[in-house]
């Protein structure tokens, strides 16, 4: 992904999430209430579809659009097919 646009973006929000990550597996030691740890993992999930669909919007912009003016029109939409198959 190194050069894509939004490269930098997606590192501070995947460093965020890994704190906050941190932060419930603190939750879960200190005994917190269960909705309070399902309130926080709700939340991380939610930041990891975010950053999921960032990623995406840069294969879209760059990988995809590349490879379709390189004439590889079936490779780019084999791959984009299996990236949102695992986006799932």
């Amino acid at each position: 992904m190194s050069g894509h646009a939004h490269t930098k973006q997606v590192a501070d929000r995947l460093a965020r999430i890994a704190g906050h990550v941190q932060g419930i597996k603190k939750m879960m030691e200190e005994g917190k209430a269960c909705e309070d740890v399902l309130v926080q993992l709700s939340a991380v999930q939610s930041a990891v579809k975010n950053v999921s669909r960032i990623i995406l919007v840069d294969h879209l912009e760059h990988c995809i659009i590349d490879a379709v003016r390189d004439g590889n029109e079936a490779e780019a939409l084999a791959k984009l097919g299996d990236a949102l198959k695992k986006m799932q």
